[in-house]
């Protein structure tokens, strides 16, 4: 799209919403008269808002700073093979996808003592993505908040609690492999859970310290009533440890998915059993 052609779009949009504000303020500033039983009559004219409209230099000059950056949500960064889509628990391939990402951009801050990265389900906020190109758009309509990455250093037994969070409110993670059953209530419980460091699953020892990233919002959080989508994830507010990485998630999954690119790797669904229900465990109707 040439650039002219952008400004001159965008002033069509922004011209008549502009007319429409300055009209619903002029009218609430006027003092209404009182009501009487005359006829009032009134003259209706139609202004057609197109092309034709001259072009308005003071708005094409606002609208120009913003050009560059329309026209940069198109910049393709990576090619998707297959589809990802929301769903279940962890939130689907799209869940691992998202916290594959998450978990690759805090390692290339803090290095590969990085075992875990978790975000809640709620956040993401497309349900599915089809294969094809992927475009910078595209994340931000993944992820249209400022959510930012935060390290927490957590005792083993701190995480052990902190991934029965995640599993209970169906939030998404990478870097553990979580088996669960199905209570009496038909939600997931807990039944084990490691680390996989190294291609090798690694039990969690409860005295030990480990560092993950998860998001300031699920830090920040205050709830005393956990939802089905956000649990109660103020234990992360007890950590040893905790540091802002000054990444939003957003400019982490941006990052990661032209650094796949750059290594000639295409992004690919990813479902590979970091949920997995026991052996002989079926919902119950």
């Amino acid at each position: 799209m040439k650039t002219g052609s952008s400004i001159r779009t965008l002033r069509l949009i922004a011209l008549p919403l502009l007319l429409v504000f300055v009209g619903i303020v002029a009218a609430a500033q006027q003092p209404q008269p009182a009501q009487t039983n005359k006829d009032v009559h009134a003259r209706v004219t139609e202004t057609v808002v197109d092309s034709s409209i001259p072009d308005d230099p003071p708005v094409d000059k606002m609208l120009a700073v913003y050009a560059p950056k329309v026209r940069e949500l198109d910049t393709v960064i990576g090619t998707l093979k297959g589809d990802l889509r929301k769903g279940g628990i962890g939130a689907g391939s799209l869940g691992n996808f998202v916290t594959d990402g998450l978990l690759a951009g805090a390692r290339k801050k803090l290095g590969p003592s990085v075992v875990l990265a978790i975000t809640n389900a709620g956040g993401l906020r497309k349900n599915a993505f089809s294969e094809g190109d992927l475009r910078v758009r595209d994340m931000f309509e993944l992820l249209p908040f400022e959510n930012a990455l935060v390290q927490f250093d957590l005792t083993g037994e701190q995480l052990l609690k902190l991934l029965n969070v995640v599993l209970t409110h169906r939030d998404a993670q990478s870097g553990a492999r979580i088996r669960y059953r199905t209570g009496a209530d038909n939600k997931p419980e807990l039944a084990s859970a490691k680390l996989l460091i190294d291609g090798q699953e690694k039990e969690i020892d409860p005295a030990a310290t480990y560092t993950i990233v998860s998001i300031d919002y699920l830090w920040k959080r205050v709830s005393t009533t956990p939802s089905e989508t956000e649990g109660d994830y103020s234990i992360l507010g007890r950590a040893k440890k905790i540091q802002p990485l000054g990444l939003t998630m957003r400019d982490a999954m941006i990052d990661y998915v032209k650094s796949e690119t750059a290594a000639s790797r295409s992004i690919k669904t990813n479902l590979d059993g970091r949920f997995k229900r026991e052996a002989g465990q079926e919902p119950k109707p």
